[in-house]
């Protein structure tokens, strides 16, 4: 429920590896996901398209025609997000703001983290034949600043989460939960902070083995584009095959690790919600009424 309830750190770093080959999708979702206030999402959504592109072309380094080609898949992705899904996360928000006023299980909001994510790889699902064309006419110079960029993204994570002694990366992982949590209930008290130190120092997630995921995953892209470019036919199974590996790791250790950092989250932020009191709550309640309202507006918007 990366849009509202706060899954915890360990799921949102798998998502952004999702975000890797799923652009689209998934910057809508990280869009709503980190934002304060309901104009913002407003904002945020009518700039999407605009940041995809960017976010694309970053990676790829497109020229004029493959600009355009992707721009009118950006623009087909969104036209049909904004009327197929917006309304449906418009009804989690509903449902979530009747949550957000009681106590909850590990369970439930596991629940609501699932769903998320099967509304995550439908609308994936919209951007691989576009997708799947575009990779077969990449060149050498765009592979080249792919992997240039796949580069920096190692170094990033290393940064924020392979840096420092265990007390500094805990401290920084608290930092942005806090963060995080407050956008939803506003400040929290210290027991409230104490409670998210310990689940962040008790999970199971660990960083070194992300990153070793994330460059298999790297890898992967790499030979899916080879492949799809010896055989354009099978192209767009082929990506199809890759982002399933994105879905679910075919590495057992890795998959492991992350079903059980999912379910620590979960009873994690479980546990932080039965601690809100009654104004917190009704904080929550707001801030996803507000959510809801925004997108309720963009879907009935043309």
């Amino acid at each position: 429920m990366k849009s509202s309830f706060v899954i915890g750190r360990g799921v949102r770093t798998a998502g952004a590896q999702v975000r890797r080959i799923m652009a689209l999708a998934l910057l809508t979702t990280a869009a709503l996901a980190t934002l304060t206030a309901c104009s913002t999402v407003r904002l945020a959504y009518q700039q999407a398209p605009a940041l995809s592109q960017w976010w694309l072309n970053d990676h790829f380094d497109f020229t004029d025609a493959q600009a355009t080609q992707v721009r009118g898949a950006i623009d087909t992705f969104y036209d049909w997000h904004r009327q197929s899904e917006l309304p449906r996360y418009a009804d989690l928000l509903r449902r979530w703001q009747d949550m957000a006023r009681r106590d909850i299980t590990a369970s439930q909001a596991c629940a609501q983290f699932e769903e998320i994510r099967d509304r995550v790889w439908r609308a994936g699902e919209r951007t691989l034949a576009p997708f799947a064309q575009l990779l077969v006419d990449l060149g050498p110079e765009q592979i080249a600043a792919l992997k240039r960029r796949q580069a920096s993204s190692n170094q990033t994570f290393a940064d924020d989460f392979l840096r420092g002694t265990p007390a500094e990366r805990l401290a920084r992982r608290l930092d942005e939960a806090v963060s995080r949590s407050e956008r939803l209930y506003g400040r929290l008290n210290a027991q409230q902070r104490s409670l998210l130190s310990t689940g962040l120092a008790q999970s199971p997630w660990d960083a070194p083995l992300t990153q070793i995921e994330r460059q298999r995953r790297q890898a992967d892209l790499l030979q899916t584009i080879a492949q799809a470019q010896a055989e354009p036919e099978h192209a767009a199974r082929l990506l199809r095959s890759h982002a399933e590996g994105l879905m679910v790791s075919p590495d057992a250790h890795y998959r492991a690790m992350s079903e059980r950092a999912v379910r620590h989250a979960c009873a994690q932020f479980a546990e932080l919600h039965n601690s809100t009191t009654p104004e917190q709550r009704e904080h929550a309640v707001a801030v996803l009424r507000g959510y809801e309202a925004d997108l309720q507006s963009l879907s009935a918007s043309r």
